[in-house]
């Protein structure tokens, strides 16, 4: 089995091929460029380097949502056009169980933290019996004063990952009751990795989608809607 991973979804853009469990190549970056640049270079460039044939991958997965709306969509284009150009189902995978799934095989609690702005959070809470991935709390969008309310309710040690780390870190320290550490930074931010191993398990379970068929979560509104219905309210 051959799976494409794809993740666009913050500032981090990572292409990624697992095969039978094996991370054969991927191309990770954290810096601020247009992921419309620097995407399909990056495949191409992750092809070339393990002599890769595109057609001979049984599936793309890629991170779908949430995150930058921008970012997502991006993602979500270049999934599914190469779906459709290759004949491949794509495998949508939440952004924050990918995340998660960068600790698999961790004691503590997982708690990845995605800034939302609006000190909101993109979040959810895991754990690992192994690899096997159990979710206490699907992703969602919450308020950080919320979702460390129940990290302390849990009363269990807890690893915090993501672009919200930095943002939330004052709050962590100030509020967090039980014992927590922070992940290092090879495995603190998305990795199409994370995308492709969790699309191997998802492919494996039928939990394939038509190019078509495949659109972002964003759990919340955009700006410009928020704004729209802000307007509209105040008529």
């Amino acid at each position: 089995m051959k799976i494409l991973g794809l993740d666009s979804s913050g500032l981090v853009a990572s292409v990624a091929i697992v095969e039978d469990n094996d991370l054969k190549g991927e191309y990770t970056v954290n810096y601020k460029k247009t992921h419309s640049q620097t995407l399909l270079p990056m495949l191409d460039e992750v092809a070339k380097m393990i002599e890769l044939d595109l057609n001979s991958i049984d599936a793309i997965a890629v991170s779908g949502g949430p995150g930058s709306f921008t970012g997502l969509r991006i993602g979500s284009a270049t999934a599914k056009g190469l779906g459709l150009a290759l004949g491949k189902p794509l495998i949508h995978i939440p952004t924050v169980d990918a995340l998660a799934y960068n600790l698999a095989g961790n004691r503590d609690n997982i708690c990845p933290l995605m800034d939302a702005r609006r000190n909101q959070t993109y979040t959810g809470l895991y754990r690992f019996d192994g690899n096997q991935m159990e979710i206490i709390k699907p992703q969602c969008a919450v308020g950080i004063d919320e979702i460390i309310a129940e990290v302390n309710k849990l009363g269990q040690a807890v690893v915090f990952l993501g672009d919200g780390v930095a943002v939330f870190e004052t709050y962590i320290h100030e509020n967090c009751t039980v014992p927590y550490t922070f992940a290092p930074a090879h495995v603190n931010k998305q990795r199409a990795g994370a995308v492709a191993a969790l699309g191997e398990i998802y492919y494996t379970e039928g939990k394939t989608e038509t190019a078509e068929e495949h659109k972002p979560d964003y759990l919340r509104l955009s700006q410009a809607e928020r704004e729209r219905l802000e307007g509209e309210q105040k008529k």
